[in-house]
């Protein structure tokens, strides 16, 4: 039976491409600076990008811990949305290990904070009060893209308060890809657009580009130089990385324009699922597509997901499903999914 895991793109496996560039990575010891692969690898992003130096780090959640502990000292705050992956999703870390205190502010519906909700968050400098440093945004969103429109605004905005200002981008490039298809550029003009908006970026290699770990967070020497400190405290170093870091070198060259495909693929995804009477959804942007089961389709939803498991769909959530697409899916595994899940909707009409 075949098996089409939908669940996240992190359950991409390397490529064979990428397993010969590990293979092949010479390495060092990174935590004494020596790994020519992981200074590769912190070079070649931050110029990418547009920044002074990067850091590689195991996760994005390390990654953006050390950003925000490198922006913020204790008794500080940053804002952040409600249901941003920074504040929710990554076990309270900034106010558990680096004393800083999350402001979450409701978002709109594209992932967006109004500014006059930044502003209204902003304190006064009052000693009743935590010392509002940072804004964090994140792009994509649950699959969605900020507008550049939007992410100048609100960054430029930030930086008028005297903010500063930090980007989750572990799925940048995927918001690139969407930009540059619809402007007809290049993807990686397009994350550089977005990320010289701020003064730091978290960009994820282990998500849509593939990499089995690793992220990387860039930002000016100074705040690299701060980030490592937390980093070795977190117990972020690692020796012989450059085997990793080969793997997320090789991500970036190889499988950034090919984001595209996932894209196609969700869409296409979607268009399986009109309908289907009892389930809702917006039209994915990139790779990411939420379904709510509603009405009649709501008391299904656990016969749901078990009969997609039963037959090779692996899904993520209950009553709200998440579909992922990624480089190990491809168009026929999407096509059985589609006939799995109409063949469900079938059968209980």
């Amino acid at each position: 039976m075949m098996t089409v895991d939908l669940r996240s793109d992190t359950v991409t496996r390397p490529t064979p491409a990428m397993r010969q560039a590990m293979f092949d990575a010479p390495v060092g010891d990174d935590v004494l600076g020596d790994d020519p692969s992981v200074n590769a690898l912190q070079d070649h992003i931050a110029d990418l990008l547009g920044f002074e130096a990067a850091l590689f780090m195991p996760t994005g959640t390390q990654s953006n811990f050390c950003a925000i502990a490198a922006h913020c000292e204790r008794g500080e705050e940053y804002l952040v949305g409600q249901m941003a992956h920074t504040y929710r999703w990554e076990g309270g870390g900034a106010a558990v290990m680096g004393s800083v205190q999350p402001q979450p502010i409701l978002q709109q519906t594209d992932g967006s904070i109004a500014i006059a909700d930044i502003e209204a968050a902003i304190k006064p400098d009052d000693a009743h009060y935590a010392i509002t440093k940072m804004l964090a945004l994140e792009n994509t969103w649950g699959g969605k893209v900020l507008s550049m429109d939007y992410l100048q605004l609100a960054t430029a905005f930030a930086k008028s308060k005297g903010l500063s200002r930090h980007l989750d981008g572990a799925r940048l490039f995927n918001a690139a890809v969407a930009q540059a298809t619809i402007n007809k550029t290049k993807p990686n003009d397009e994350a550089k657009r977005i990320a010289q908006c701020f003064d730091s970026v978290s960009v994820c290699f282990s998500k849509g580009l593939g990499a089995p770990v690793g992220s990387a967070l860039c930002g000016s020497k100074a705040l690299i130089h701060r980030a490592h400190r937390v980093r070795k405290m977190a117990g972020g170093g690692m020796r012989q990385a450059g085997i990793l870091a080969a793997a997320a070198h090789h991500a970036i060259d190889n499988h950034v324009g090919r984001l595209t495909e996932d894209h196609a693929l969700m869409q296409h995804l979607a268009k399986g699922f009109s309908g289907i009477n009892g389930l809702q959804f917006e039209a994915p942007q990139t790779n990411i597509l939420f379904v709510d089961l509603v009405g009649d389709a709501k008391p299904l939803a656990t016969q749901f997901v078990s009969y997609l498991k039963d037959h090779g769909v692996l899904v993520n959530g209950l009553y709200r499903l998440r579909f992922v697409t990624h480089l190990d899916v491809n168009q026929q595994g999407i096509e059985h999914a589609i006939s799995v899940i109409q063949q469900f909707f079938k059968s209980h009409a």
